[in-house]
């Protein structure tokens, strides 16, 4: 009898996830679409070609990777006189009349159709943590033409799911716009030294680090060479980035610093591209940049129409020889399931089939039993889950589900910290106010730059909370002004701070 219960539980599950899960999206499955894959490496000019169909487009979607990417095209839309709106999880800038829309790809809006709509960054399918927003951008894109832009790691993936819904596609393969070289010799030789660093760079190159630590201290130590230096990493606010970003195109700057956050799509005029390491950090342990991230990044030397070649250098001559191999190796993915992470609607079922209110408990039976997608790492979704049940537990379904959803980073303290704080007001339904303003915000002094990026977090989420509780965190009308004075405060600071002293290779190479 147990094993009878345990198989029609399965039998339920894998209904959900095989066919709920599209069928979730009606006006996506009511629509005959037809999808066209736009596949190639960095500068192949695969995304301008959705773009200008999207441009001449009665209407369309947009679905960036980064929030700061939707900003751009959002931009570059409204500069050809298309009226665009930009929609992320913090706001939502709409314009009248507007029939087009640039959002990031968790903001698709699944009920409004459009003529056209265009995915970009397709292998990020394979990231553990955001793939499933691309699966549902893939199954649920309510437009007739739907353009998928990326590299060819996960296409075959991809195609397996487009038959299985009976969907038409075609495929262009697109050639790189510009040669990319691998240089021959690393920049410091076979061991890294700041001082032989120091005379090999040069005005154009990007600077790849993988700690915010290492970015910082490279930025800090090459503007005291005497370049003028641009600074970018994950923790900065988009608007900050946005910021460097234009100080490096406008040559204000003359080398940029930055994480694999560029990787993601940004238009900027990089000549060569140096990897400082060849390693970086996944969240349990160094690894070795795997061929599709050193694609991504590497590509990004080069840009079509300003250099007639693109360079790729590291530090260290071993690291060269690893990007060698990266570079030239087979990136398809063995991504054989698309990820899925489960709707309201899937946990709502779930509820009444196993009886229990507990959100925890129904986030950990979805991404134990779900078979015939695959689940998105669910981990942080279930503690969030668990820990709103514990402090929260006469919520609703529907607003611990929500609250669950939120864009928190467990491995932060204060992130989940003031995640707990905000769960309680909504809890007790008292009305939240934005942190408060602090009086280093109107100096110059770098020493307080860990705290405003701390303080951009809370501003962040007391945003995207603003959107779904209103009542209880009530000043959204002042969330941009106030992320003004912490994004003005952070640039000012990025401009003087002295970095770490050594960067982590050279800490590594004194023990």
């Amino acid at each position: 009898m147990v094993s009878s219960a345990n198989n029609l539980s399965q039998r339920a599950t894998d209904a959900l996830a095989l066919e709920h899960f599209p069928a979730t999206y009606a006006l996506a499955r009511s629509l005959q679409r037809s999808i066209h894959f736009k596949i190639g490496p960095t500068n192949s000019g695969k995304t301008y070609d959705a773009l200008m169909a999207l441009q001449q487009a009665d209407s369309g979607i947009y679905l960036a990777p980064l929030r700061l990417l939707a900003m751009e095209i959002r931009d570059r839309l409204m500069e050809t006189g298309v009226p665009c709106n930009l929609v992320t999880g913090e706001e939502r800038v709409m314009v009248a009349g507007a029939r087009h829309t640039a959002s990031t790809v968790e903001m698709m809006n699944p009920h409004q159709e459009v003529e056209v709509a265009v995915i970009d960054e397709i292998q990020m399918l394979q990231d553990e943590h955001r793939g499933h927003a691309w699966t549902a951008a893939i199954v649920g894109a309510p437009a007739r033409e739907v353009y998928l832009c990326g590299s060819h790691a996960v296409m075959d993936a991809c195609t397996r799911l487009l038959d299985a819904l009976q969907e038409p596609y075609d495929i262009s393969h697109l050639e790189r716009k510009t040669p990319l070289v691998l240089e021959e010799l690393a920049l410091c030789g076979d061991r890294y030294n700041r001082w032989r660093l120091k005379g090999k760079l040069q005005k154009g190159d990007a600077v790849i680090a993988f700690t915010r630590k290492d970015v910082l201290t490279l930025a800090a130590r090459i503007r005291q060479w005497g370049f003028g230096v641009a600074t970018i990493y994950g923790a900065l606010l988009p608007e900050v980035r946005r910021t460097e970003a234009r100080r490096f195109n406008s040559g204000e700057a003359d080398i940029l610093v930055a994480t694999d956050a560029i990787g993601m799509g940004l238009n900027l005029p990089i000549r060569r591209v140096i990897f400082s390491t060849g390693e970086k950090f996944d969240g349990v342990a160094n690894r070795r940049l795997n061929p599709t991230e050193a694609r991504q990044i590497a590509g990004r030397a080069g840009r079509f129409g300003l250099y007639p070649t693109g360079f790729v250098s590291a530090f260290e001559q071993d690291e060269l020889l690893h990007l060698e191999h990266a570079l030239y190796a087979s990136d398809i993915s063995d991504l054989q399931r698309l990820p899925i992470s489960p709707f309201f609607g899937h946990v709502e079922v779930l509820s009444g089939m196993l009886h229990t209110n507990k959100l925890g408990e129904l986030l950990s039976f979805f991404a134990e039993r779900v078979r015939l997608f695959q689940t998105a790492d669910m981990s942080a979704h279930i503690q969030l889950g668990l820990w709103i049940d514990q402090i929260a537990p006469d919520l609703s379904l529907r607003e611990k589900f929500i609250l669950s959803c939120a864009p928190v980073s467990l491995e932060k303290p204060h992130e989940s910290d003031y995640f707990l704080a905000c769960v309680q007001s909504v809890c007790s339904g008292k009305a939240r106010s934005l942190p408060p303003e602090l009086d280093w915000l109107r100096s110059s002094s770098p020493k307080h730059l860990e705290e405003a990026e701390a303080l951009s977090q809370d501003i962040s989420l007391y945003a995207w909370l603003a959107g779904k509780f209103p009542h209880v965190f009530h000043e959204a009308d002042i969330v941009p002004a106030f992320r003004s004075q912490v994004s003005r405060y952070i640039e000012r600071a990025l401009l003087t701070q002295a970095g770490y002293g050594s960067i982590s290779k050279e800490l590594l190479y004194q023990y």
